[in-house]
């Protein structure tokens, strides 16, 4: 047999939630760590004074009692894992390992037992449940009554609000009673917030992040206690996990942030972080209110009667001292501009990213704490906004993303250094790498280099606005503007033949140009309303004709939508989509079988009702929608020739064509010449006919 045993994925009950962790029996200890949030429970091997083996609601588990008084337990083991366990116990610790059974009758009549820590109800010697006694936040005593109200966990789904425990009166001992009894046993180990005695120090008016606000900071030997203006926290020290004490990036400012778990609650707003920021300029002179003996006896040399330096430092090392945790700095990594930071945005705020030597944290809203053993991989992007910044992406293993933006490039060396130091998985390997080299390349070149980027970018916006014109956006090259090449590449541009426009006559004015332009612009939108016409021919519909079939999916919508809608009430319309459509997707093909014969036999229905429709003489409407269609080309063609005229009076006379009608090839230049004099010799006629008929009328009338 080795010197450990390890097991994966061994539960640890918290508040009534189940938390996995990793457990490690080794000769020296006892360790277990939590997956959620990383806390280590070490248990000495030569503290432990009990062991049992017993069958729970997930498998078998382990009880492990010390001398302290402390009490252990771990859910998750097979039945094959005992006898491992019992032959490891008896070979490295001084108790063996012996199995309990657990009371299954269901009796609500018993014996409770106060052990340490937790309240055991008995019934014939066999436990029927535990109570752990810190999670009890209230207790109430009636007649023969004790009630037991509990801390709620907001990681889980059902919680225990509270116990009644009925106690008959005693006939032995009328002196004490029992009531009174029992309520000081659970007392004397509950989780209880009371504010007796004085507190150790008192920190006024410190500046709070989050929560936000001034806050005074009273100190017990147990608890933390924030008093504000608006609102007051009490914090045990048992729900520290973390201290770190980060410096600002301006290098007068600290930060110090109490990681929480639980959470502090305001109503629904859930605080998993305490964030204080100090001034380092800021001095302070301590007194702690105890005897210089209690404070040598309680903290050993860790803290003194009287105390001074800068704020920041007194309130670290008080706090340290009473929760007995290390506070966390930064470790070796140093950024572009010489800070232990990185300036970035997290959602939609901005903040601050400190690389730790076991992960990452971000201040300060949200605060968030990144431990490198829960991180699943991280990735590179390139910035959405601006291509001077990039984008760090982290995934975790419970698939949660978090992505910090507008980090500027040149931390990305440093970043991207750290990183593969840490051995993290890099999704993007060989796209950071590219990204790297450019990185060097621009370090070592001058300010004037992104500037002159920036003012080509701002050249080619000005060639637009100018233009007037966004789809000539898209063929602009990245050279010097020129105002003479770009009417030489629009005219060509719109050119039905640009090698005939580049060999026309030189000698043309830039009025000329500047009209053949607007009328080349012209005749292209005319083309494109010309395309767009058959998309109408797709809303032709017979209001008589007989109504499409559903689907077999809509068929079952339809029947399943009201038992949705129960199933979940308050639900919304595009909610119900979503769940239907992965209800249907969950189906069987013998279940989508059936709709699917439903929605075939409607289909021949419907074939058999459109060939009836057609055989009576239906979809007669079709005709005079046809001839609709061809009164409106008509009326277009109206509408054109009316405007062309116009164009003609605004141009004054025939020479200001555009060159896409005159220097184009030759098909193209005979059909418009021909279409041109086709129709002035048609004006022409029309006009002799007029003068025609009007002359001899005019003179029968000086006949007369």
């Amino acid at each position: 047999m080795g010197d450990t045993l390890e097991f994966n994925e061994i539960y640890q009950e918290v508040k009534g939630s189940w938390n996995d962790g990793r457990l490690r029996f080794s000769k020296q200890n006892v360790v277990y760590k939590s997956s959620k949030t990383g806390k280590v429970d070490s248990i000495p091997a030569s503290e432990l004074n009990l062991a049992q083996w017993r069958r729970v609601c997930l498998g078998h588990g382990i009880k492990l009692g010390t001398s302290t008084g402390h009490v252990y337990k771990y859910d998750g083991f097979r039945d094959t894992d005992f006898e491992k366990i019992s032959e490891f116990f008896k070979a490295n610790y001084k108790v063996e390992l012996t199995e309990k059974d657990m009371c299954v009758k269901g009796w609500n009549w018993g014996t409770a037992r106060f052990s340490g820590p937790l309240l055991s109800f008995e019934v014939n010697d066999n436990t029927a449940f535990e109570i752990p006694l810190s999670n009890v936040s209230q207790c109430a005593t009636g007649k023969n009554e004790v009630t037991l109200e509990f801390h709620q966990n907001d990681d889980t789904e059902v919680s225990l609000m509270e116990v009644r425990f009925y106690v008959p009166p005693s006939q032995s001992d009328e002196r004490q009673d029992p009531v009174e009894a029992f309520a000081q046993n659970v007392l004397s180990k509950a989780d209880v917030i009371q504010a007796t005695g004085d507190a150790v120090c008192i920190f006024k008016e410190l500046q709070c992040l989050t929560p936000r606000g001034r806050y005074d900071i009273r100190i017990y030997p147990t608890f933390l206690h924030l008093h504000g203006k608006t609102f007051d926290y009490k914090i045990p020290y048992t729900t520290v996990l973390r201290l770190f004490l980060l410096p600002h990036k301006d290098q007068r400012q600290m930060f110090f942030v109490i990681s929480l778990d639980p959470p502090i609650k305001q109503g629904q707003t859930r605080y998993h972080f305490l964030i204080l920021l100090f001034s380092k300029e800021e001095d302070i002179s301590l007194t702690l209110n105890m005897s210089e003996e209690d404070v040598e006896r309680r903290f050993e040399g860790k803290l003194s009667k009287f105390m001074s330096g800068s704020l920041y430092e007194m309130v670290s090392r008080v706090m340290k001292a009473l929760v007995n945790r290390k506070i966390t700095v930064p470790g070796n990594f140093q950024g572009h501009s010489g800070a232990q930071c990185i300036t970035c945005s997290y959602k939609a705020s901005s903040g601050l990213l400190y690389p730790l030597e076991r992960g990452f944290i971000y201040v300060h809203k949200p605060p968030v704490h990144l431990r490198f053993e829960e991180i699943s991989c991280v990735n590179f992007a390139r910035g959405t906004t601006t291509t001077r910044s990039f984008d760090f992406e982290i995934e975790t293993k419970q698939g949660n993303q978090y992505t910090f933006s507008s980090i500027e490039r040149e931390e990305y060396g440093k970043l991207f250094d750290f990183v593969n130091a840490k051995k993290l998985n890099i999704k993007n390997r060989g796209f950071k790498e590219g990204m790297k080299g450019k990185i060097d390349e621009y370090s070592d070149s001058d300010d004037d280099q992104h500037d002159a980027y920036l003012e080509r970018m701002k050249a080619e916006g000005k060639i637009r606005e100018e233009g007037n014109d966004s789809d000539e956006s898209d063929g602009e090259s990245d050279e010097s503007f020129n105002p003479g090449e770009e009417d030489e590449e629009i005219a060509e541009e719109y050119d039905s033949n640009a090698s005939a426009s580049d060999s026309s006559e030189g000698g043309e004015e830039s009025e000329d140009e500047s009209a053949k332009k607007k009328k080349a612009k012209k005749a292209k939108v005319v083309k494109e309303k010309k395309e767009r016409k058959p998309r109408k021919e797709k809303k032709q519909k017979d209001a008589g004709g007989p109504k499409r079939p559903m689907s077999a999916y809509m068929l079952w919508l339809n029947s399943s939508r009201e038992r949705i809608k129960s199933d979940n009430p308050g639900i919304s319309i595009t909610e119900i989509s979503k769940k239907a459509g992965e209800m249907w997707r969950q189906l069987s093909k013998d279940e989508k079988q059936e709709w699917e014969a439903k929605a075939g036999e409607a289909k021949k229905q419907y074939d058999k009702a459109k060939k009836e429709y057609k055989e009576s003489g239906g979809a007669t409407s079709s005709p005079r929608k046809e001839s609709k269609k061809s009164g409106g080309k008509k009326d277009d063609k109206k509408r054109k020739s009316a405007g062309a005229d116009k164009d003609r009076e605004r141009g004054g006379n025939d020479s200001f064509k555009s060159r896409e009608f005159i220097e184009t090839s030759e098909e193209s230049s005979s059909d418009s010449d021909h279409k041109s004099k086709s129709k002035r010799k048609k004006e022409s006629d029309d006009e002799e006919e007029e003068e025609a008929v009007s002359t001899p009328a005019s003179s029968e009338e000086e006949s007369d």
